[in-house]
């Protein structure tokens, strides 16, 4: 162990990821993973850290972690203002933390999960070969409190880059491209997916972003359908007719109509929806 991050405060849910678990569905778990995959990656490759590297997922921001060491971060995703001790500190950069200093988060200027990647990774017990928390099955680390010690790991395979990324830029309505899905046919006109703006649901979280402000009328002539195999980014269409496109921790099987899939790099977008935000689709 080469020092710890004493977690002091926590805003929104946070929580560690890393790529997931893969592999499993047939025992009924999910991969899981970080929600942004594209930023996570990011934060440990300007690191030199493994690819498998295990980091600190915050949702909204608010969080406070202290350095028991010299440790090494780079915050990701969502750009939220930083300070360490106070002083301001840019997002995509690496930052050093020397013994008893603190870095502190802000709420993101736009977008919903930032990362926090430390040089080494979190050296947490993995759970069936993974750090990720599956927030659906409750697999995996437990989410961060304050008071948590998290041990710093040695998962480097590379020199840290010092050159900064630029903050992350979010548009006010992306256009995610989908894929039409095996069942379609079980919406009345699966085409009003992509003619309508949608809301992001308050309800949204890992396991799915649910869309409001409009209704994807469901074919009445269709009977029940048999739980079939699910993925990240399937649209699926409840009887109610408000769209569910299922995040990182959805589970392995599901019984409504998936009618179309977001495309897989358009799921860390996806990830960075607010509750209240508006997305739209377009067939691809």
């Amino acid at each position: 162990m080469t020092g710890e991050l004493l977690v002091r405060r926590v805003g929104g849910p946070c929580l560690l990821q890393d790529p997931g678990r893969p592999g499993h569905a047939a025992i009924g778990v999910g991969a899981a993973g970080a929600a942004d995959r594209a930023s996570y990656d990011l934060g440990n490759r300007l690191l030199g850290n493994a690819a498998s590297a295990a980091a600190l997922e915050v949702t909204l921001g608010g969080l406070e972690v202290e350095a028991t060491a010299t440790a090494w971060v780079c915050l990701t995703g969502a750009p939220v203002p930083v300070s360490v001790d106070g002083r301001e500190e840019p997002t995509g950069a690496v930052l050093a933390l020397r013994p008893g200093q603190r870095l502190r988060l802000g709420v993101p200027t736009s977008g919903l999960r930032s990362y926090l990647a430390v040089r080494g990774g979190l050296d947490v017990a993995p759970v069936l070969g993974s750090r990720s928390r599956d927030t659906l099955s409750g697999i995996g680390p437990a989410p961060v409190e304050p008071g948590a010690r998290l041990p710093i790991g040695t998962a480097i395979t590379g020199e840290m880059l010092v050159d900064a990324v630029p903050p992350q830029q979010y548009d006010g309505c992306p256009v995610l491209r989908v894929v039409r899905g095996p069942r379609e046919d079980w919406a009345a006109d699966a085409d009003q997916l992509v003619s309508h703006t949608w809301r992001v649901s308050p309800a949204t979280d890992r396991v799915g972003v649910r869309l409001e402000g409009g209704v994807l009328t469901p074919d009445a002539t269709k009977g029940d359908l048999p739980s079939e195999g699910a993925l990240r980014g399937a649209i699926q269409l409840p009887p109610g007719g408000a769209p569910v496109v299922f995040g990182p921790d959805h589970p392995v099987t599901g019984g409504y109509p998936v009618i179309g899939v977001v495309v897989s790099a358009d799921t860390d977008r996806l990830a960075q929806l607010r509750p209240g935000e508006t997305v739209r689709f377009r067939w691809v």
